[in-house]
């Protein structure tokens, strides 16, 4: 549906903003379970980081790692594998990481919003096979996700962040609630936010937010903000924008 209603990059004229010197930051939108693409960007990210010189830059990943893409697991992993040799990694919590942390935790009516919201191909990713999964009904299908997934997975996805400043911009999943400041941000809001975020041009707060969580077909530019989901669990690009100083790039993979 959101494909629908936002199926052009808006190219309002952005703010001016900023990373502080010496840094730079690539920040990464929705994976949904994009191992492959993930693959791509993050080598396509390692050769722009070093052909412009400096120290490795920062990645930030913008949440919704997780559901409707075949390889959750293997998404998780890779970036728990990334974090331990690459460092300099921040993550932050989307929606779908709430719900699937919830779920897990042995919540029964989450578990069911979970599965809706592309959960299933999360838990078979774990090696919940197509003849389990068929079998199970929402009890016993609880019971082995919570056999099957690593409880590192679920520490690793419960210690994301929920907002990132640096410099002129602020990093959130789905966006913010106009008019009010950013340490008084409900958690709520950063996480599933949508048309009171995006129906806006002005947000109260100094900043342009950099955000995912609503699919454009192309990288989409408010006055005020970037969002970067480009839908790659439907046939889209995995969308990666790199900062620094007062400069902007767009790195994707190929569709």
């Amino acid at each position: 549906m959101f494909k629908r209603l936002f199926s052009r990059g808006l190219r309002l004229r952005a703010n001016p903003a900023a990373i502080p010197d010496g840094q730079r930051v690539y920040a990464i939108g929705d994976i949904h379970g994009c191992d492959d693409q993930l693959a791509d960007l993050l080598a396509r990210i390692d050769a722009d980081d070093q052909a412009r010189g400096g120290a490795p830059a920062l990645l930030v990943f913008l949440g919704d790692l997780v559901d409707r893409g075949p390889k959750s697991a293997q998404v998780v992993q890779r970036l728990i594998d990334l974090q331990q040799t690459r460092g300099n990694c921040r993550f932050l919590s989307g929606n779908h990481e709430e719900v699937f942390v919830r779920a897990l935790s042995g919540d029964l009516r989450t578990l069911r919003f979970f599965i809706r919201i592309g959960g299933d191909a999360t838990l078979k990713s774990y090696g919940i096979s197509e003849a389990e999964y068929r079998d199970a009904d929402y009890a016993d299908l609880l019971a082995l996700a919570q056999q099957r997934v690593p409880p590192a997975h679920l520490t690793f996805i419960d210690s994301f962040e929920q907002i990132i400043r640096i410099g002129d911009y602020v990093f959130v999943h789905a966006g913010i609630r106009p008019d009010v400041a950013l340490d008084d941000q409900k958690t709520s809001d950063l996480r599933w936010i949508r048309e009171e975020f995006l129906e806006v041009d002005e947000y109260g707060i100094d900043g342009v937010i950099i955000h995912g969580h609503t699919i454009f077909d192309t990288v989409s530019y408010g006055r005020n903000r970037i969002g970067i989901d480009t839908g790659a669990y439907a046939g889209g690009p995995l969308t990666a924008l790199g900062l620094e100083n007062a400069e902007r790039w767009i790195l994707q993979t190929d569709v």
